[in-house]
């Protein structure tokens, strides 16, 4: 059987993507790759977005009402990132599609990667049911997504699930 390929955020492998600069660097992510092929992406790098740059959380709901253009992602400051956000959703999206991709093992709470929690949009660090805009991407398009919070989960799909 030959191994599926598996989009990961990047930081969980740890490139420094994140928006201070740093990584979320995961030792169970990371030894996945005697398990699959794992191919690191950062929707909001592919979306124009530097790194570092300002923290921003989605205002209103979540990655689905960004992608059907009811919701905003703006930065503590109001600066409004929609469109790279988007961006990034569309061109992580390509990528999956390009390669072929089984699923994606993505960052928990990220406006971007989050899957079914992301933060609450307020900056307090609270937590709201939902999924970022990428992680929602994926979701719509039939693409299995796990968070770095659900290895066990994962771990049995990919020995198990269908791809």
């Amino acid at each position: 059987m030959a191994a599926k390929v598996i989009l990961v955020s990047a930081c969980l492998l740890g490139v420094n993507t994140k928006y201070n600069g740093g990584n979320n660097l995961h030792a169970g992510v990371c030894q996945l790759q005697e398990k699959a092929i794992l191919v690191p992406f950062c929707p909001e790098q592919l979306g124009g977005l530097s790194t570092p740059r300002d923290a921003a959380e989605i205002q209103s709901g979540d990655g689905h009402d960004v992608l059907a253009g009811r919701s905003k992602v703006k930065t503590k400051s109001n600066q409004d990132c929609t469109a790279a956000f988007l961006k990034g959703a569309q061109e992580s999206l390509y990528i999956a599609r390009k390669l072929q991709a089984a699923g994606a093992l993505v960052k928990a709470r990220s406006p971007s990667c989050g899957s079914g929690y992301i933060y609450a949009g307020d900056f307090s660090g609270a937590v709201k049911i939902g999924d970022g805009v990428t992680a929602a991407a994926f979701k719509q398009a039939g693409l299995p997504v796990f968070t770095e919070e659900e290895l066990e989960e994962f771990n049995l799909w990919l020995s198990f699930g269908d791809s």
